[in-house]
Parts: C-alpha cells; structure tokens; sequence
C-alpha cells in the first residue's frame, strides 16, 4: 500500500517493552490493572479480560463499538471492555500498530483522568518497527459528518491535526476552541494533561446508570454550579476542550489505521468521533491512487439498467459481502428534471431510493458466477425516510452495508449523502434470480 503521493507507507510499530498499571475504573468503580504488551505484525490493537472465560480477545476496531454515552464501549453482549479512548490515544499519537492489552476486569485504570500517564508509560517502553507497512487512512478530499449536535470537517493535511470547539453554558468553560497536531511531544505535552470532567449535579443520574462510580478529584475536574469543587484546580484554562481532543483521537484510534487529515471537530461527542472513524475507515477499501474501483463501463457488465434509468456512474469502495459506496453526478441535463419541477428541479426521491438499489445490486451481483445471467429484484423497502432534496450540481453518494445474506435473499441498509449530509435512508430486501 502506498500513500496518496507515491511514497512507500512507514513501517508498523509495536511496543519494544512491555508495561503495567494499577488503578481504579473511571466508570465502574472497581480496582482495575492493565498490563500492556508488544504484538505480531497485523495484530492491531487488541483488548483481552483476563477475568472472562477464554479471554477472547476484542479489537479496537470501530465495527466492534457497542456503546457511545458518555464512554467508547466495544465489544459484544457476552464481554465489552469501556473507557478505550485515553489508552488508544496514548498508543495513536505514538504511531504504535501492535499492541495486546491485558485487564482485569471491563475498563482499564482511570489513572488521573488524561493520557498523560499512558504516554509516558509508553515513552518510557519505547516502541520498534516492524516488517510490514502501516495502514494509512489518508483524506483526499474534505468531506462533513454531522451527528446529533456534533458537526466535522475532515480536510486533507500532511500530518494529523485535531481541531475542536466546545460550547458549555458554564462560567468556568463557555465556549473554547484548541488545536492540536496527534504527534509526539506536542500531544504529549500540550493535549495529554487534560482530565475529563464532570458537574457534581450529574453525579446522581450517571451512577443510577452505572456510570462515573470511580469519578473522583483525583481523576475529574469536578465542577459545581457556579465554579470549580474545593480542592479541585486547572491545568490549562482551556482544560475541557482538550481533553476533548483527547477523546477525538482515541476513538479515531478504531479506525485501525495511521490517520493523514486535518480533523475540525463543532461540539464533539463519542457519537459524533465513532461516525467520522466510520467514514475514514471507508478510505482503506479505496485504491491507493485514489480511482474509482468500477467506472460506468464495468457497470454495465454487472447491472442491466440502460439511459435514462442507469443511476450509478461509479463505485468508489467495495469490501466483498460488507458494503459498497456508489456515486451519483446529478446534472441539469437529467430528463426528470422537466417535470420535476419545472423552475425547482428536485430529483425525485424514488429515484434516490433506486440508485441505492442499484448500488446494492452491483454488491450482491460480484458474489454471482455469471452475472449476466441474472438480476436482482427488489421484495420491499422498509425505513424510508427523505431529509434533504437533491439538487442539480450535486454528487449523490450512495453508501450501502449489507446486514444479512442467506442463500440469494439479503437485507441491506443504503445512506444517500450529499457533501456529507444524510438526503435518504431505507432498508431493503432483494433476491438475485434469472433472467
């Protein structure tokens, strides 16, 4: 794999020691031990609960995210670990690939809150290089996500910086904004430091919840009301948004990949960061030169729709059974446009909902032996829902996840963007059958 401009990717790192900490769990209260060790080209990073049965392991990887409130949760029903982000931050900013991650029990140690303990646990260790190159996720193009209150801006960058906003109607915070390269030393001196935070207000209902049971002065910047809990001070006076920061790179950490891109977060969430490191991880299944991975000729040798009703130009991302992202260029010139409407030419949203369709033809049909032999029809559509019109001079991308393949019927979950904002959604069924 090389990078956007030719050049071969560094070589992936691992851990040259091994290290471990003692502490309390920030949300479960509990005494917690982590023991952090190097690991084999290709591993990731991965997290196993000597406390569980088996020890299965669970990767860092932003498929595997369970829970989002207030914490990054991954895993599954039967063993999830919580609070990743500050150990992934530490280990991103130090560009370490590898690594395997020991707990004793669901969360690594709070320590005092930031990451500052876990950079200078693996500054002390070291790390090394390995054999193999680095996965890159390297932005070419800005793209927009917005989720819930939280908005992003992802522009190509030679390097990784994180930007962020935050506004609190709090008269110790209200409104701050820093930015930040994820890189050594800067990171590590500037953004690490920063703890989480809390209101004593919010103690109550997060513990009914089960969360912030090991919140304490010595590990949160607890605010009253009106200020800051006696015997609690400032590190920075923008403390809060960087330790936002810090939240911002732990969970792009899942991306499982080195991140090229300027990151400019608006109010960022655990939510909010979970769906940027999901549209960067689209970027791995791109061709390294950036090209289209079936331009409209190819299109044509998998699906049978013809002009006017052929409404994919391009695919830009496959991954064989998982997902397929599909583009659109809307133009003026498009025939619908006449009576739909004349004066305020909207495209149709049936026709939205099948250029999704076709999108997800194309994803089944690559698993078909001749494929043009056959076809997929559609059994329904369930879920629609229109949140913006689409527009002539707009590119339409359709972003399609397949949720479930048994024999030739699957059902599919299909996201039209534009510029990064959800126009339509809906979930469908489909059948590949003779022609």
């Amino acid at each position: 794999m090389t990078t956007g401009d030719g050049v071969a990717p560094p070589a992936q790192r691992t851990l040259a020691g091994r290290f471990e900490v003692e502490g309390k769990g920030l949300h479960s209260g509990g005494a917690a031990r982590c023991e952090v060790r190097p690991a084999a080209v290709d591993t990731g990073i991965r997290f196993r609960r000597l406390d569980v049965e088996g020890s299965p392991p669970i990767a860092a990887d932003v498929d595997l995210v369970s829970g989002v409130e207030w914490e990054t949760v991954l895993g599954t029903d039967r063993v999830v670990v919580r609070t990743v982000e500050h150990l992934l931050a530490a280990l991103a900013v130090h560009e370490v690939d590898n690594a395997e991650i020991l707990l004793s029990g669901p969360e690594p140690p709070a320590l005092d809150g930031s990451t500052a303990g876990w950079c200078a646990e693996i500054g002390r260790v070291g790390s090394e290089e390995q054999t193999a190159p680095a996965r890159i996720a390297e932005v070419r193009e800005t793209f927009s996500v917005e989720e819930g209150a939280s908005r992003y801006t992802v522009t190509p960058y030679d390097g990784y910086r994180v930007s962020a906003g935050i506004v609190f109607d709090h008269p110790v915070i209200g409104r701050q904004f820093a930015s930040a390269e994820a890189r050594l030393g800067d990171f590590c001196r500037e953004v690490a430091p920063a703890r989480t935070f809390g209101l004593e207000s919010w103690a109550q209902a997060l513990h009914a919840r089960g969360l912030a049971l090991g919140a304490s002065l010595e590990n949160t910047i607890v605010l009253t009301e009106d200020g800051i809990a006696e015997g609690a001070s400032l590190r920075f006076p923008d403390e809060f948004v960087r330790h936002k920061i810090i939240d911002v790179v732990g969970d792009l950490a899942l991306v499982g990949a080195r991140i090229r891109a300027h990151v400019i977060a608006e109010r960022p969430s655990h939510r909010g960061n979970v769906a940027v490191a999901r549209r960067l991880r689209r970027l791995l299944s791109r061709p390294a030169d950036g090209s289209p991975v079936l331009e409209a000729e190819r299109i044509f040798d998998f699906l049978p729709h013809r002009y006017p009703f052929l409404l994919v130009d391009r695919i830009l991302e496959f991954e064989p059974a998982k997902r397929i992202v599909g583009l659109k260029n809307v133009t003026i010139n498009e025939p619908f446009f006449n009576g739909h409407f004349p004066g305020h030419p909207i495209m149709p949203g049936v026709l939205i909902v099948e250029g999704m369709a076709q999108t997800g033809g194309l994803l089944l049909m690559n698993d078909v032996e001749d494929p043009s032999a056959k076809v997929v029809y559609f059994m329904s559509l369930n879920d629609v829902k229109f949140r913006r019109p689409v527009r002539p001079g707009d590119q339409l991308l359709f972003e399609m996840e397949m949720l479930q393949y048994r024999g030739r019927v699957c059902r599919i979950r299909g996201v039209g963007t534009v510029k990064g904002q959800v126009v339509a959604e809906a979930t469908m069924m489909a059948q590949v059958v003779d022609r």
